[in-house]
């Protein structure tokens, strides 16, 4: 899977320092991916939380942060849509989000 953008979780990491192994080897075990369906990803990330057809919810470092994405099976693409505490994630509507922003020139 081609994973779009490191750049956010790694801007993540900085400001959270715990995170930065486990958001690390999420990516690599996505990158290497390679799911054409939601059931398929199940099975290799049995926490994940199934959203919609695209969207899915990560638990990431025993559940303390979550990871928000947007999946295009069929192109085998994932978008970082928000990544935060699990307080943080609470708050918001996990459907409605829009893709998180980052600065291109960092």
């Amino acid at each position: 899977m081609r994973i779009i953008s490191k750049r956010t979780l790694k801007l993540f990491w900085e400001q959270h320092a715990s995170a930065e192994q486990p958001l690390k080897s999420w990516f690599d075990e996505a990158s290497k991916a390679a799911w054409s369906t939601p059931n398929e990803l199940k099975r290799q990330f049995g926490n994940a939380s199934i959203v919609s057809d695209k969207r899915v919810v990560f638990n990431i470092h025993g559940n303390a942060f979550r990871l928000v994405v947007d999946i295009e099976f069929r192109l085998q693409i994932i978008f970082i849509v928000w990544v935060g505490t699990h307080q943080d994630y609470d708050k918001l509507d996990v459907k409605d989000i829009d893709y998180v922003k980052t600065d291109s020139k960092r």
